[in-house]
């Protein structure tokens, strides 16, 4: 049962699916907090949300191991999986993806189709778009898979409300733009691996100071997200700015760093902070 587990956990990349499922969740409150509207009367779409998103992010991720088992082969992080390692068959693994993706959207739809319909842009821009067409040919293909991520806290605000509201949309473009940064501080850390494989991400094809570059663009950008935000306190701009301006400042620091996987590294742990705090300011100021 232990080695199931184990195996499972490669499959799922547990971490990866935690964090995309978890802007779901956090869209749903910061959309109840807003609306001064009441969990009692929302708690089994709740429920359906959060199975529903595990189940189709989980899904999208065994696809995606599934359509990489070759590449994965090549990676040293990669290497446990059981599509590499052959732990769990091939057409099992497919059957796992394809199952839960599908009761995944069912349950979503469950809920009402503007969910279910962001579960299933968020499935298709990963699987098909993200994984089969732009991974292994384009260096952009960052931006699609951007796109997947960007769109599970829409999932949980449509729950409660209709995503063509400002608040949402902030937070589309927020995550739109963070996971750049995020992706390719984890592609500068993992270099070797991604030259190993093929795999067309930006440091590789094109080095990591247009990278930096690139960073510094992308994180500037988030500074004027908070202009479109209406409804909020004070305090949450002058907060949101700050937070802006101190992860600018770290990717400004690439420019000078003379250690870039250092670098890298700490713009990965920053980037993380920088999302539970994006989403504390939004829930705590709602």
């Amino acid at each position: 049962m232990l080695k199931v587990l184990t195996e499972l956990k490669y499959l799922f990349k547990r971490f990866v699916i935690i964090a995309n499922a978890a802007p779901a969740v956090l869209g749903f409150f910061i959309a109840l907090r807003y609306h001064d509207a009441y969990f009692t009367d929302y708690w089994l779409d709740f429920i359906l949300l959060v199975v529903g998103a595990l189940m189709i992010v989980g899904g999208a991720l065994t696809l995606n191991n599934w359509l990489e088992a070759d590449v994965d082969r090549l990676m040293e992080r990669t290497k446990n999986r059981p599509t590499v390692t052959g732990t769990i068959p091939m057409p099992i693994i497919l059957l796992i993806g394809i199952v839960l993706s599908f009761v995944g959207e069912v349950l979503l739809w469950l809920i009402n189709w503007e969910v279910a319909l962001y579960g299933f842009i968020g499935w298709f821009t990963y699987v098909v778009v993200y994984t089969m067409w732009t991974k292994r040919r384009f260096t952009w293909n960052t931006h699609i898979g951007s796109i997947s991520g960007a769109v599970t806290p829409m999932m949980g605000w449509a729950v409660i409300d209709s995503t063509f509201h400002v608040i949402p949309i902030s937070i589309f473009i927020i995550m739109f733009l963070w996971q750049m940064p995020h992706t390719y501080a984890i592609a500068i850390r993992k270099q070797e691996d991604y030259t190993n494989s093929g795999l067309q991400m930006l440091p590789v094809v094109k080095g990591k100071r247009v990278t930096i570059r690139r960073n510094a663009i992308y994180i500037a950008l988030l500074l004027f997200v908070p202009l479109m935000v209406r409804g909020y306190s004070s305090l949450f701009y002058i907060l949101i700015t700050i937070l802006n301006v101190a992860w600018f400042i770290i990717a400004l620091a690439g420019f000078k760093a003379t250690n870039i996987k250092k670098w890298a590294n700490i713009l990965f742990a920053s980037s993380l902070a920088y999302l539970l705090l994006m989403y504390t300011l939004y829930v705590v100021f709602a």
